[in-house]
């Protein structure tokens, strides 16, 4: 085959075949082909689309560049989410172990986070010990043992993906609708799935930031796993606020324990209990009494323990990362919550150091926001609307007009 021609025939909108896409994929995943045509190709496919069959075959392609996961004869069902990210999105911690509560399997390959929005397993990697590196064969015999795992993508799983999406990253094409859902569709049906669920955000904090955008994502994805044998369904959800009451990451770990303890924000409560019950045979009902009666709490605990955390430290995270200055944001008015804007929020915490601007920061597990109001809560002057956690004054000072913007509250009158 012949890659220029390749390169036209996507450039004039035409459909390629299973045999091109594979060629393609493969010569590039081996360093056959060149990356300045992959980037000529993957700028005609950000500007002609693919097809549903298309990219069914471009994810297959990516997902078998690499090793698919393999289960014994006869074992449960397996299912997993994914989210595409929000600010405060940490429904991953709570939801795996949930799910392994109805003896499903939950093989769960994570990402880490870039720019705003927070990666799971930046998240978990602030439990002190938490190994996230574990190979396929010990992980498996974890699946047996506890029914969860909670990984990173290792360099045997979709190299394709690794490779395009650094190439996407440096040349614009990162927004193409068909390079996501390969992407996001080949990494997850690596993990040789039943069922997904897939959590598509919208909104200030969200990658696509209208409903429609995020309506056509997710039927995209929904039919490219359809296609590939996986039962896979879909929620739109809202990101124009924080989800639940803290951004950063061992913060976030410190309000997933709440959840599994039966507490914890009631919006991020419900949203996992929506996409469990999405891929669960159990009901609403009993998933929520697992979270109530200590069942799915105690299930976090052993995968902890499982993957060499400390699980002692989980109930006392924010002394094992404790920011040297904790400040409150005070309201200046009375009035009711009118905005607490994702993306301001977001950008917030990447700038006390709990992102990553750049693939190589190191993440600072300590900073972020805790104590954030909801929209719609009332508030009086002088309460404290949010609560920032900072390695010092500096920074503090630093991010303080990007929280008046973040923040309106609509006057009432007495």
């Amino acid at each position: 085959m012949h890659v220029p021609t390749l390169i036209e025939k996507k450039r004039e909108g035409q459909e390629l075949t299973q045999e091109e896409i594979e060629y393609l994929i493969t010569g590039f995943t081996s360093g056959e082909i060149a990356d300045y045509q992959m980037s000529a190709w993957a700028m005609a496919v950000f500007f002609k689309g693919m097809t549903a069959v298309e990219t069914q075959h471009l994810t297959t392609a990516m997902m078998e560049s690499g090793s698919v996961l393999e289960y014994p004869e006869g074992s449960p069902r397996k299912v997993d989410k994914h989210s595409t990210g929000g600010i405060g999105d940490k429904t991953s911690l709570v939801l795996a172990p949930l799910l392994a509560c109805d003896e499903n399997w939950v093989p769960m390959i994570s990402g880490r986070g870039l720019g705003i929005t927070g990666g799971t397993l930046d998240k978990l990697e602030s439990i002190p010990g938490f190994n996230i590196h574990i190979d396929e064969r010990r992980a498996l015999t974890q699946l047996k043992s506890i029914g969860v795992f909670m990984i990173g993508q290792s360099a045997d799983i979709c190299p394709a993906d690794k490779k395009l999406y650094a190439l996407r990253d440096v040349t614009g094409t990162v927004p193409s609708q068909a390079l996501i859902v390969a992407s996001i569709m080949s990494k997850k049906l690596a993990e040789n799935l039943d069922r997904l669920v897939l959590d598509v955000k919208f909104g200030s904090g969200a990658f696509m930031k209208t409903r429609k955008e995020a309506q056509q994502l997710a039927a995209a994805m929904t039919k490219v796993g359809k296609l590939m044998g996986v039962q896979v369904s879909h929620l739109l959800s809202p990101m124009n606020e924080p989800l639940g009451r803290t951004v950063g990451n061992a913060l976030e770990v410190a309000e997933c324990v709440e959840i599994l303890q039966g507490g914890g924000p009631a919006d991020a409560v419900k949203l996992v209990l929506d996409l469990a019950e999405q891929v669960s045979t159990a009901k609403r009902s009993q998933l929520s009494a697992w979270l109530q009666d200590g069942t799915a709490w105690r299930k976090f605990i052993s995968l902890v323990y499982a993957q060499d955390g400390d699980a002692s430290s989980l109930e006392k995270l924010g002394e094992v990362h404790r920011a040297p200055v904790i400040q409150p944001f005070l309201a200046k008015s009375a009035g009711t919550i009118k905005k607490m804007d994702a993306e301001t929020i977001g950008r917030v915490s990447l700038l006390v150091g709990g992102g990553r601007q750049t693939a190589n920061d190191t993440i600072d597990f300590a900073v972020g926001l805790s104590g954030i109001k909801k929209v719609g809560e009332r508030v009086e002057k002088g309460e404290s609307l949010l609560l920032v956690h900072a390695r010092d004054d500096q920074t503090l000072r630093l991010i303080l007009p990007l929280l008046e913007k973040a923040v309106e509250i609509g006057l009432t009158h007495d």
